[in-house]
C-alpha cells in the first residue's frame, strides 16, 4: 500500500487545474490584451498630432508696455511705442545653447519680414553685457533686429519667462498672439507671421521645446 502513495502524488501534480483556475487565467489574458490595445491606441492618437502643442493663458492678453533700455546704445523702447505693428519678442542669452541654435532662423525671419512691417526685439536675459555683445560679434547682428537689455529681468517676469529661448508674437493691437517655447525655426516663425499678416490669428497654442535656465 505504501508503494502507491507516490503514484497518487504524481496524479495530483499532473491533474488539470480546476475550472475556476482556468476561468481566472482567461480573464487575466483578456485583461493583458485589452491593456495592450488601449496603450497602443493612446500612443497612436498622440502620434496623429504634434505632442508639443499646449495651450497658454497668455494668448489674447495685452503685452507688457514696460520701457526697456537698448543693449548697445543709449535710449530705450516700449512695446507701446510699436503699437500698430506686428512685433516678435525673443528672450535670449549668450549662455543659452538653444539660443545659438535658433539665431540663424531668427535673423533670416527678421530680414525676410522687414518690408512687411514686422519688428523684431531681442531681449537679453540674465546675462552680462560683455558676454551678450561677444555673442552678437560671433553670431552676427541681424537686420531689423533691436537688441535690448532686460535689467532685473523685469520684462521677462511680465511675460512669465521661466527658461529660454522663448519667443512671443504681439499683434498690432498690442496683444500676445502666439508663443514659441524653445528654439524657433524659420518655418515656424514664417507660419505664425504669415497667418498674422493675413489678418488671421495663429492657433492659440505654444510650441514647446528644450529650455535652459541660467547656469
Amino acid at each position: 500500500m505504501t508503494g502507491l502513495a507516490p503514484q497518487k502524488d504524481t496524479e495530483a501534480v499532473l491533474a488539470p487545474p480546476r475550472r475556476g483556475g482556468l476561468r481566472w487565467l482567461r480573464w487575466a489574458g483578456a485583461l493583458v490584451v485589452a491593456l495592450a490595445v488601449g496603450i497602443g491606441a493612446l500612443f497612436g492618437a498622440r502620434l496623429d498630432r504634434d505632442p508639443t502643442l499646449v495651450s497658454t493663458p497668455l494668448i489674447g492678453q495685452p503685452a507688457s508696455e514696460r520701457v526697456v533700455p537698448y543693449l548697445e546704445q543709449e535710449g530705450s523702447v516700449s512695446l507701446a511705442d510699436l503699437r500698430g505693428q506686428i512685433v516678435v519678442v525673443n528672450f535670449w542669452a549668450s549662455w543659452c545653447v538653444a539660443c545659438r541654435e535658433e539665431h540663424p532662423s531668427l535673423s533670416a525671419a527678421a530680414a525676410a519680414y522687414q518690408d512687411a512691417g514686422v519688428r523684431f526685439l531681442g531681449v537679453n536675459y540674465q546675462d552680462q553685457k560683455s558676454s551678450a555683445t561677444a555673442f552678437l560679434d560671433e553670431m552676427g547682428r541681424a537686420e531689423n533686429f533691436t537688441y535690448l537689455s532686460d535689467t532685473g529681468s523685469r520684462l521677462a517676469i511680465d511675460f512669465g519667462v521661466f527658461g529660454i529661448p522663448e519667443t512671443f508674437f504681439i499683434d498690432k493691437e498690442g496683444r500676445i498672439a502666439a508663443k514659441i517655447t524653445g528654439p524657433a525655426t524659420l518655418p515656424l516663425l514664417s507660419g505664425v507671421l504669415d497667418e498674422m499678416l493675413a489678418g488671421g490669428r495663429p492657433d492659440p497654442s505654444t510650441t514647446t521645446g528644450p529650455l535652459q535656465e541660467r547656469p
